[in-house]
């Protein structure tokens, strides 16, 4: 049935009698006649027997359509046949084949109902088709007739309509290019107007029209045209970026950096930029210094426009060298403000604008900006340094190109703090030390510095030798920090401050110490002022203040320093002591006992007129002038801090070294002068004597340590002599004793501004030159008081005629034999010349105020010596009675008591020192062995005499010659 079936599948629908025709004759499938048909139908049906038979049929003739049911049974033959067989098995195929027959006919008529009613169908679509054909065709026919009545107008409106189109694309495409070509006009409005961006925006966007219409002939012309304007653009961009070199503007430079990013040249600005800064930082500083030599020369010659730099430099005069720094330096200052301002716009832009980070969209074009701005960034710190290398090399061009040497002090100083001051901008500016400054300007300095201290040092000897050691008249409250030297430190007080703020000019100071930590230089002027600019000015101001008031006396203030004294009735309690320290308000205690400070009023000379002024001299004043210049190079200088010092030292060592040989050198009783000078203040005399006196001119010379090099000898002074004005032999004058107060005490007020200046100055100097400052101050500043013993020694020797007193003593009889009550004459005598004393140094006091400590040393020497001189008298008693000893006693006591009334010294200098060597009379003869062996302050001939004035008494002569041999043998290490 499945064979049948997909028969009629593959024959298509066809008539029952066409079908049963087309019946492939492969599968040998006959069909019945009409007899055997009718046979069949004749025959009697068993359907189960009939059901049987097809049954009985093998499964592979089922199997497919290809099966070959012939070739199958002539595969079954046996190899021999057997014809009855045969016949058999034919007969059952025939019965199979009748039964298959029959089933099928059987099918074929029971379905041909449905088979006729589906051919009905069939025929009915096919007619159904043939009408929808032939309605097709009239449409087409339709169709064809509207087609040559309608599409052809239609077309030709749509002709039209494109055209048109066509026509306006065109007449916009002209108008472009009319307004491309009136283009030019408007860039150069845009030029002049400095609208660069606006400009290249304008030029690029006529460029990308101009690429849209390329077709048009004339567009080529305009292409060359537009990028010929856009070069000439560039070249315009890039005069408009020099000129923020030396005058920056924020809105001007941000319209040129816009142009260039717009141009995608960011990188190529920065480049150009630096280059614009290195040629203005050229043309700028050889514009100034042609200006100036051409204005020195007076004359029209250009030849010094064709001169290099360097050259022009050696042709700037003394007169113009400073304005021409100042100048150079504001203009230098001007090209690295713009450079600083450029760098705050970009800095300020990246907080505005920050890069774009690689994750954005446009991972080219950010990248891209990633790298200008990384670029931009780098450029402007590396050219931090080139830009102030730049500088420096042009200024230390300058600054070596002429000899400093002599020029005068304050012009001097005033290049130093220029200097000084362009490297705290550098430092500002990049953080550099100014190697190359601080090289070239410690050069001239040293060898400026070199010449004027020996200038300054033979001036110092002249001012000695012709110093008449008058009193310099001053008011109570002078003070050093009033001098004009000084004023820096006036300004700055404490020497702590920073080394980048210790160079600020005193003119900065005014700001308050929160604004100087707050605000840099460029920050303070930013926007106007120039730092230099200022400083001239105020150094103007500031002479003019120091000419009104400069700490001397004046009808209101001060005005001269050559003026007398004025009434002292204004001055306050405190300041009439006798000596105030001028920095604490103290009245110190040194030299001076308790008691002597409780009764000072009677024995301070300075009361009876005058005030409690310092007492200094000319000379003493100019060598503080010169202290403070030299701490103001110093200060501003830091490099040669060393020398400056050194030099410093030298100016103390040589006047106190004039003081000691005018007046406290005198061979006769320096050495009879118990201790007068210190092995201390020796050996500052001899290191004095050996480093800075040139001693050739003492006759001295082949004794000289350092004697010998002529370069050695540049750095000596001859040694001063005392002007010829100055008298010291006149007793009435007390053997000059005001020109020797005047002296020692102006000295001693020197050492102390030194003690005042010590802490700036260990601040000043380098570490590992501090030992040489401390020794100074230790082993020379110190010892300044100590001069008072030698040079008031010589007064005190020759004030009293004490060889009057012993020839007095001499003449006394010491060997009586009852207790005296009268002292003797000479006790007398020698009050009387104490009271002529008292008087003459209260005559010396009304011309020169003499300090407690200098009249307490007078008394002492005065009174030591009387002592001495007594003892010395005692000593040349041939012979003695107790009574005698009572009477020296009594004379000694004597003394004493009126003494007492005329000083107020306490105790008594070397009171014990006579009254021991008095009272050694009684001694028995051990006690007067270890009297001898205890007290060598006694000479040989007093202790002698001792012994000799006891024979007979209680010392028999066995003791005498023990004693006398222990006197020898005390004095033989002597000898």
């Amino acid at each position: 049935m499945q064979k049948i079936k997909s028969l009629m599948a593959r024959q298509g629908l066809k008539s029952p009698q066409e079908s049963i025709a087309d019946l492939s004759p492969v599968e040998d499938f006959r069909i019945p006649s009409k007899e055997e048909m009718r046979e069949m139908r004749e025959q009697p049906i068993d359907p189960q027997a009939e059901q049987e038979i097809i049954n009985s049929i093998q499964e592979v003739y089922y199997s497919n359509d290809s099966f070959d049911m012939v070739q199958h049974e002539l595969e079954k033959l046996p190899p021999e046949l057997n014809l009855q067989e045969l016949e058999e098995y034919r007969d059952k195929l025939k019965r199979q084949q009748a039964a298959v027959s029959k089933k099928v006919a059987d099918l074929i008529l029971e379905k041909q109902p449905s088979y006729v009613k589906e051919l009905e169908r069939v025929t009915s679509l096919q007619t159904n088709l043939q009408l929808a054909a032939v309605i097709c065709t009239n449409a087409r026919r339709q169709l064809s007739i509207s087609k040559e009545d309608f599409t052809e107008a239609s077309l030709g409106l749509l002709a039209n309509q494109r055209r048109r189109h066509l026509l306006t694309g065109l007449l916009k495409s002209l108008r472009t290019i009319k307004t491309l070509q009136r283009t030019d006009v408007r860039l150069s409005e845009m030029l002049e107007e400095e609208d660069y961006p606006g400009a290249i925006q304008l030029c690029l966007e006529c460029q990308k029209a101009a690429s849209t219409f390329k077709h048009y002939s004339c567009i080529s012309e305009l292409n060359s045209k537009l990028q010929d304007t856009l070069e000439q653009i560039e070249e315009q961009l890039d005069v408009a970026l020099s000129k923020t070199c030396k005058h920056f503007d924020v809105s001007h430079y941000t319209r040129v950096q816009l142009a260039y990013t717009l141009l995608e040249k960011t990188q190529t600005a920065m480049d150009q930029l630096h280059m614009h800064f290195t040629q203005a930082i050229h043309n700028t500083v050889f514009q100034v210094v042609l200006g100036y030599v051409e204005l020195c020369a007076g004359n029209a010659d250009t030849k010094f426009q064709k001169m290099q730099y360097k050259d022009l430099c050696t042709h700037i005069t003394q007169d113009s060298y400073v304005p021409c720094l100042s100048d150079l330096c504001k203009a230098l200052w001007e090209v690295m403000l713009s450079y600083h301002r450029t760098m705050q716009w970009h800095e300020e832009q990246d907080k505005e604008d920050p890069p774009p980070t690689t994750d954005e969209a446009g991972a080219a074009d950010t990248e891209e900006a990633v790298v200008d701005h990384s670029y931009v960034k780098k450029k402007l710190e590396h050219g931090l340094t080139r830009i102030w290398q730049e500088v420096q090399l042009k200024v230390k061009a300058y600054l070596l190109g002429t000899d400093m040497s002599n020029f005068k002090y304050d012009d001097f100083i005033v290049v130093l703090d220029v200097i000084s001051r362009l490297m705290q901008v550098g430092e500002e500016f990049c953080g550099s030390k100014s190697e190359l400054l601080q090289e070239s300007i410690k050069r001239q300095s040293v060898n400026y510095f070199k010449n004027y201290h020996r200038t300054r040092l033979e001036e110092l000897r002249m001012f000695l030798e012709n110093e008449t050691w008058e009193l310099c008249p001053v008011k109570s409250n002078f003070n050093i920090a009033q001098l004009h030297e000084f004023k820096f430190m006036g300004q700055s007080r404490s020497p702590s401050v920073s080394p980048s703020r210790q160079v600020l000019s005193s003119q900065d100071q005014v700001l308050s110490s929160k604004d100087q930590e707050v605000l840099s230089l460029f920050q303070h002027f930013s926007q106007e002022g120039n730092p230099f600019e200022r400083h001239i000015d105020n150094k103007d101001e500031e002479t003019e203040d120091v000419l009104a008031s400069n700490g001397y006396e004046s009808d209101e203030l001060e005005k001269c320093v050559y003026q007398d004294y004025d009434s002292d009735s204004d001055v306050p309690d405190e300041l009439k002591q006798d000596y105030v320290d001028e920095q604490t308000g103290d009245v110190p205690l040194k030299s001076a006992s308790r008691e002597t400070l409780r009764s000072r009023k009677k024995s301070d000379y300075s009361l009876n007129k005058g005030s409690n002024a310092p007492i200094l001299t000319n000379t003493t004043l100019n060598v503080i002038r010169l202290v403070g210049k030299y701490i103001q190079m110093m200060n501003i200088l830091k490099p040669i801090a060393f020398d400056v010092i050194h030099c410093v030292s030298q100016l103390f060592d040589y006047y106190l070294y004039a003081v000691y040989t005018f007046f406290g050198r005198n061979d006769m009783y320096e050495s009879s002068g118990p201790g007068l000078i210190s092995s201390r203040l020796r050996t500052t005399l001899n290191r004095i004597q050996e480093s800075l006196i040139q001693m050739d001119s003492l006759g001295e010379g082949s004794s000289s340590v350092h004697g010998g090099p002529g370069e050695d000898r540049k750095e000596k002074v001859p040694s001063p002599h005392l002007s010829q004005l100055v008298v010291l032999t006149a007793s009435e004058t007390l053997y000059g004793l005001a020109q020797r107060v005047v002296a020692t005490e102006s000295l001693v007020f020197l050492a102390e501004q030194f003690e005042f200046l010590q802490s700036h100055l260990d601040t000043m100097m380098p570490a590992a030159k501090k030992p040489f400052l401390q020794q100074f101050y230790s082993q020379t500043v110190s010892t300044a008081s100590e001069l008072r013993k030698p040079i008031y020694w010589v007064v005190a020797a020759k004030a009293l005629d004490y060889e009057q007193m012993l020839l007095l003593m001499a003449g006394v009889k010491w060997d009586i034999r009852e207790i005296m009550s009268q002292h003797n004459v000479y006790v007398d005598v020698l009050l009387k010349e104490f009271e002529e004393f008292n008087k003459r140094l209260g005559d010396v006091s009304r011309h020169v105020r003499v300090p407690l400590p200098v009249s307490n040393v007078l008394w002492e020497h005065c009174i030591r010596l009387a002592n001495r001189t007594l003892v010395e008298g005692y000593g040349n008693v041939k012979k003695c009675s107790n009574e005698g000893r009572a009477l020296m006693q009594l004379d000694f006591q004597q003394f004493l008591m009126k003494l007492e009334k005329l000083t107020d010294m306490r105790p008594i200098p070397d009171k014990d020192f006579v009254e021991t060597y008095i009272k050694a009379y009684y001694l028995t003869e051990n006690d007067m062995e270890q009297f001898i062996k205890n007290h060598r302050e006694y000479s040989m001939k007093q202790l002698a005499n001792l012994v000799n004035v006891c024979l007979g008494s209680h010392i028999n002569k066995k003791a005498r010659q023990k004693l006398l041999a222990a006197i020898d043998d005390i004095d033989r290490p002597k000898r």
